[in-house]
């Protein structure tokens, strides 16, 4: 039992040190995420930070899709025992203002990628529904997740070229979620072969002017909701500001490029009790494959939790499309283009993520 400077802060939730979670689940995870982008097909980009307490592991991403290349720059190393430490390597994260304001560095490498960004919310940080999913008997996710819309300012590097990003133009989501999710080196299947492998996935928070909506659709290979979000919530300096409206069970209908499992545009409906149904039509406007070097699942060496070494190691994985198209598949993270008429008449334009996967059996795709 190791002491850390956490543990000089009255936030303790167990009779354990604050270096050790209260389940010993190897796949208890806590996790950063962002994105940012300028409303527009430009560039994307992706980061991740992580932290593994029983895998004793953290891990860090950035993700960028800029014209033809998809770029990745990773790192890992050892926890240790200082949870507050999110160094890793090149990497940082700094909470400057809780819930509302953070700093994400990435010192510069020889992988062709920096930036020093600083987030502020739009909208309160959102506590979203326990995401709790068991099968054949395994609780397989077990989490909370708080999401937020946003803007940036600072820059970005790629080579020699450096963007300047303003909060004029360059919004973005971002998430932090806990618990418990498949992380680290693969385990034994077992019982877990008789699963379809299904994760119908949707998620899309969208910011508007003075409002978002946060959106989240998960069904099984029956078409059976695991999980679902639908509300509208008004931005800080709005008359307004921090209520939430619930806007009912939400319904997906994706328009996939022929012969795939690419969406082209969607329509997702709300339907608020008491309220006006009304319909979002929905624009991915620059695809970026989440899971590709990043350490959500394909390669086999490098996954998130994943022991690399004492560290810190740090890698860069570069792919140019199309070359490179056969080896971009799983889930994307696309900017959003998101467009709505409110109650009042008004026809809504905003921009956010439009996060999607098709994976395995499911009812819309019955040839699989």
């Amino acid at each position: 039992m190791t002491l850390s400077p956490l543990d000089d802060y009255p936030v303790h939730q167990s009779p354990n040190v604050m270096r050790h979670v209260t389940t010993s689940d190897r796949n208890f995870y806590d996790r950063y995420y962002f994105n940012c982008h300028a409303c527009s097909d430009e560039l994307m980009l992706i980061i991740g930070v992580g932290q593994y307490p029983n895998l004793g592991v953290t891990d860090a991403f950035a993700c960028v899709r800029y014209r033809d290349t998809h770029r990745v720059v990773r790192a890992s190393r050892e926890l240790g025992d200082d949870r507050m430490n999110t160094e890793i390597g090149p990497f940082r994260v700094e909470v400057i203002e809780g819930l509302r304001k953070l700093r994400v560095v990435l010192d510069p490498t020889e992988h062709g990628l920096s930036y020093d960004l600083t987030w502020e919310g739009t909208i309160p940080a959102t506590l979203e529904p326990r995401h709790f999913v068991r099968w054949q008997e395994r609780v397989v996710f077990d989490s909370s997740r708080m999401a937020q819309t946003g803007l940036w300012s600072g820059h970005i590097m790629l080579g020699d070229e450096r963007i300047e990003v303003t909060p004029d133009r360059w919004k973005g989501t971002r998430d932090r979620s806990w618990g418990v999710r498949p992380v680290g080196e693969p385990e034994p299947p077992g019982i877990q072969v008789k699963n379809p492998g299904t994760f119908y996935w949707l998620y899309a928070p969208m910011q508007f002017d003075d409002h978002a909506i946060l959106c989240i659709i998960q069904e099984d290979d029956k078409g059976r909701r695991l999980l679902e979000e639908a509300v509208r919530v008004w931005g800080f300096g709005s008359p307004r500001e921090g209520e939430q409206e619930y806007l009912g069970r939400p319904e997906y209908r994706p328009v996939y490029a022929e012969g795939t499992r690419d969406v082209r545009e969607a329509t997702i409906s709300f339907a608020p009790p008491g309220g006006k149904p009304f319909d979002v039509h929905c624009t991915p406007v620059l695809p970026v494959h989440l899971m590709a070097g990043t350490g959500y699942g394909l390669e086999p060496d490098w996954k998130h939790g994943m022991y690399q070494g004492p560290g810190p190691v740090v890698q860069g994985v570069v792919y140019t499309l199309p070359q490179d198209a056969d080896r971009l598949w799983g889930m994307v993270d696309s900017v959003g283009r998101f467009e709505y008429d409110d109650p009042s008449g008004s026809h809504q334009i905003g921009h956010g993520l439009y996060e999607y996967w098709a994976l395995g059996p499911h009812p819309s795709f019955p040839e699989a």
